[in-house]
């Protein structure tokens, strides 16, 4: 019997498969080259080599794209036709979970899997990535936390693991301990991108945007290259770190000749663009044409059904380019599904909805609607998706929405909010002085 590098064994394996398989992991891992590649040689060299097959449904399934799933609901119907051992059988039905879905399923599935099953390293890392797009804080650090003790450093992929941990107690808001778990994984593997952008993470939660460019710029041959699937988000954390400086200039910068280099259309990517573009536009800064181009990558993505977190940032884009007819597509499409019982039809009718009218009130100039859909919604979107760095739009948004609405009490109260965990930000500096300035007008105009 074969077995993967961490000592799991594979059911239909060959050790030319095993070779290719192993390959595909790491490029998991590290967001580096290409695993469905690499992993469809190992399904010609071992047709019914059952740990192929389940990978390659989770990089599609996880791809949170439409198409992607389609594809993924017929991998997971070949790898179940062909024989399984319990592990393998374990994985079909979390992959099955998914494709209904059921992502918080999917995900309590997995925590039983990996306990009986430590080592699995996809398993671990799939469950990973599934706390994260349901946005569960708790169980992206404890997941790792319930199996860490078992791991030791000779194991290959023992660094990936204390990746998935700094990540984990990032968003637990542990940050000195995430600092210096990050630190220790790309110490050991410097490719780690995943544990390169928790320590980004943490200095972008602490406000340490100088700190942040800094850290980006020193590791930029890291997770820079041609051939890294994580490129583009880890340019959209350096941007944000520069919008923090007060220094939209560089950030559009960085739009143009980073984030949309190569003009993608994969939702991921397509979600940090229109979150920065988003971001620079609720500030004042003019984007010009920018936003068409986006807009139209999210047609093939913003189903209304799949993924509402991408359906989301689809409404900034079609926003931005005046295609109001196609957020009201997203907005009639979440009422109309408001029967369905799926997890993810429940986040577009609780959560999203609310986001989705929200920044449309923004984009209308109707300040005092967008407070009011929004002040709620942002208590209840991190069972939604994303993370904190990336959900803190709502509050950004939300905060220049009540200073233009001539909110000043609660203007000046949500940029206390917003200091209170960055003291030092010129944004959110900027926030108080003129929601300040806004509540004195209003007192005299009383």
């Amino acid at each position: 019997m074969f077995m993967d590098r961490q000592g799991n064994t594979l059911t239909g394996a060959t050790a030319e498969a095993v070779a290719h398989f192993d390959a595909a992991v790491e490029a998991f891992n590290l967001y580096r080259g290409d695993p469905v590649a690499l992993v469809d040689e190992a399904i010609a060299a071992a047709p019914e080599f059952v740990m192929a097959h389940i990978l390659k449904a989770y990089l599609f399934v996880l791809a949170t794209e439409p198409e992607a799933a389609g594809a993924a609901k017929e991998i997971v119907a070949r790898a179940g036709a062909l024989r399984l051992a319990d592990r393998e059988a374990g994985h079909v039905a979390v992959l099955e979970q998914l494709l209904a879905s059921e992502w918080t399923s999917a995900a309590v599935a997995l925590d039983h899997h990996n306990i009986r099953y430590p080592h699995d390293l996809v398993g671990l890392q799939a469950g990973h990535l599934i706390d994260f797009f349901r946005a569960n804080a708790r169980n992206l650090r404890d997941r790792i936390a319930r199996l860490l003790p078992g791991w030791t450093a000779d194991r290959p992929g023992y660094s990936i693991v204390l990746g998935l941990y700094a990540f984990g107690l990032e968003e637990a808001g542990d940050y000195v301990r995430a600092e210096a778990m990050g630190r220790e994984a790309v110490a050991r593997q410097p490719l780690d991108c995943w544990a390169h952008h928790a320590v980004a993470h943490v200095m972008e939660m602490q406000g340490r945007a100088a700190e942040g460019v800094g850290w980006m710029q020193t590791r930029e041959p890291y997770w820079s290259g041609d051939d890294n699937f994580f490129k583009v988000h880890n340019w959209w954390h350096k941007a944000v770190f520069h919008l923090d400086l007060d220094e939209p200039g560089t950030a559009v910068a960085l739009f143009d000749r980073q984030l949309r280099k190569d003009d993608s259309a994969i939702a991921v990517d397509l979600v940090d663009a229109s979150a920065l573009l988003w971001r620079l536009y609720s500030a004042g800064h003019d984007v010009g044409s920018r936003w068409q181009a986006v807009a139209a990558h999210w047609d093939t993505h913003a189903d209304g059904r799949l993924y509402p977190f991408n359906d989301w940032h689809a409404a900034m884009a079609y926003l931005g380019a005046g295609r109001d007819r196609d957020v009201d597509r997203l907005i009639g499409m979440y009422r109309e599904g408001a029967t369905d019982g799926s997890e993810t039809a429940r986040w577009a009718r609780t959560i999203g909805l609310s986001l989705i009218e929200g920044f449309k009130a923004f984009a209308h100039g109707a300040y005092a609607e967008c407070v009011e859909h929004l002040h709620g919604a942002r208590f209840i979107a991190n069972g939604f998706g994303g993370s904190h760095a990336q959900r803190d739009v709502i509050d950004w948004t939300l905060t220049e929405a009540a200073i233009r609405g001539g909110m000043g009490r609660t203007a000046e109260a949500l940029a206390n909010e917003r200091l209170a965990l960055k003291p030092h930000s010129p944004v959110n500096l900027d926030f108080l002085g003129r929601a300040r300035r806004c509540d004195a007008q209003s007192s005299i105009a009383a």
